[in-house]
């Protein structure tokens, strides 16, 4: 990871609210770098380039911070978004070592279809984890297809990639799968049978 996800970042020497909303103004993201024991450094980056690899990577990236210079591996621990105005106002970030294990939240992605007739509910749709931190996965995906209804799947019973093991509690229930209420059946029933119908008049 030579210059993968490289980021500039510029020490502050301001701050407070106001010194926030400057660095912000500014096109810039004012995040703070933490760990290891260190003295915390107040840093801001461009909010462009951070947004970006954000989007490329998800909020687990790992950036190559480059702080006058000095390089220094970080991963992105939490964003604050704007709740209106969609922009990053703040960012902690994690000092972290090649090789180092942390623990990170990663989404949960459903694919597949369960059986007909059943009511697929999403419980939980991240998972707390703990890899390398240059192989945090984006997301980790859970195949529910022709699961029946009555099955629940703990996050204990997800397959996970190699070097990655689960950090929260096994009994976490992450999908639940049960009977489509009645109406919700018979909806789905009649459709099938105008589709069935629709066809046997179109031949």
């Amino acid at each position: 990871m030579s210059d993968a996800n490289l980021l500039e970042a510029t020490v502050r020497t301001e701050f407070g609210k106001g010194a926030a909303r400057r660095t912000r103004r500014d096109g810039n993201v004012p995040a703070v770098l933490y760990g290891h024991n260190e003295e915390p450094q107040h840093l801001s980056v461009n909010a462009r380039e951070f947004a970006a690899i954000l989007r490329e990577h998800g909020t687990n990236a790992v950036l190559n911070l480059d702080i006058a210079g000095k390089k220094q591996l970080a991963l992105t621990k939490s964003v604050v978004v704007h709740p209106i105005r969609r922009y990053i106002e703040h960012a902690d970030l994690l000092i972290v070592r090649k090789g180092e294990k942390v623990t990170a939240d990663v989404n949960v992605l459903l694919v597949g279809e369960a059986a007909s007739g059943t009511l697929v509910t999403q419980d939980t749709t991240t998972l707390s984890i703990e890899a390398e931190a240059l192989n945090i996965p984006e997301s980790i995906e859970v195949s529910i297809e022709g699961v029946e209804a009555g099955t629940q799947i703990l996050a204990g019973q997800i397959a996970l990639p190699k070097g990655v093991t689960l950090a929260g509690d096994t009994e976490v229930l992450i999908v639940n799968i049960i009977a489509a209420p009645a109406s919700a059946q018979e909806t789905e029933e009649a459709a099938e049978a105008a589709a069935a119908a629709a066809a046997s008049d179109a031949e």
